[in-house]
């Protein structure tokens, strides 16, 4: 081979390895270490849900599952987690009792859908989410919002993660007609 092209070859190498070492040190950090300038999910506390309003949210959740032939478990709690009504269909699946309670629970602690979590973990591989105390990486969680402020979460449990969300939106979209 030519001294010629063995010195083409080796620039061409050097350059590459420059190049690969620039873009490397570009190259996007974990967008973990991404700082926010506000915090998410910021929603401050308001009055706890009352029994009355979150049997209303049930009755919706339910009527919505009856519109579709879904069998399921349907729990309110106060924004501190702590369980102010639930209704089971007849029917649904006994251990989705403890799942829709688990839902509205880590909707209202955590401030957030449920749907974040499984979303975290199904299409962003952010599997850490599951190593924090509580969660639930499954939509049909959903905190319960008034006039800004939380008030609790519903979580509803039975049917797939989707069919849970549907219902538990519809209670959702009762709670903002008041």
């Amino acid at each position: 081979m030519p001294a010629s092209r063995i010195l083409t070859l080796a620039l061409l190498g050097a350059a590459a390895v420059v190049a690969a070492t620039s873009d490397a040190q570009q190259a996007p950090g974990n967008p973990l270490d991404v700082i926010p300038d506000k915090m998410p999910f910021d929603i401050p506390y308001g009055p706890p849900i009352t029994l009355e309003r979150a049997s209303a949210l049930i009755a919706a959740a339910i009527a919505e599952a009856r519109r579709h032939d879904w069998k399921l478990n349907v729990a309110v709690v106060d924004a501190g987690g702590n369980l102010v009504a639930f209704e089971r269909m007849d029917g649904a699946q006994l251990a989705s009792i403890a799942v829709s309670e688990h839902k509205a629970r880590v909707a209202a602690t955590f401030r957030r859908e449920t749907k974040v979590f499984e979303n975290a973990v199904q299409q962003n591989g952010s599997t850490y989410v599951l190593t924090l105390d509580g969660v639930i990486a499954s939509r049909g969680g959903i905190p319960l919002v008034d006039a800004g402020k939380l008030i609790g979460g519903i979580g509803c449990s039975g049917g797939t993660g989707s069919q849970d969300e549907v219902a538990c939106t519809a209670a959702v979209a009762a709670l903002n007609k008041k």
